[in-house]
């Protein structure tokens, strides 16, 4: 069964360093999220409901923070591709750590209700 440790080791050195820092704010902000590898990605629980889940491919890392997440964030996303339910981050482009770590933030504060 892969793990998102296991996950991770498959890319480039660089992208493992963006992907464990995501998973770190992850933590960070949800220390009682459940980790789980779910569609093929890292994926992160709350109250068994999806909190957020990440990815990275060729040119860029997808964060899925659910519609929500994203429409909540809409002004700040603008700026990304995006679809529903999801935002890729290039990888040639400064990865917006503090806006995941504020996305995850008001995930956490929807799941609590």
């Amino acid at each position: 069964m892969e793990t998102a440790d296991i996950y991770i080791k498959h890319f480039p050195a660089e992208v493992q360093e963006i992907l464990a820092r995501i998973r770190t704010i992850i933590f960070e902000e949800v220390p009682e999220a459940e980790e789980k590898i779910s569609y093929a990605m890292p994926g992160y629980f709350l109250n068994k409901k999806p909190l957020v889940y990440f990815a990275s491919y060729k040119n860029h890392i997808g964060l899925y923070a659910t519609p929500t997440g994203h429409e909540a964030f809409k002004k700040e996303l603008s700026a990304y591709k995006q679809g529903k339910g999801s935002v890729q981050f290039p990888l040639n482009s400064e990865i917006p750590y503090e806006l995941i770590r504020r996305i995850i933030k008001f995930r956490k504060q929807e799941l609590k209700k």
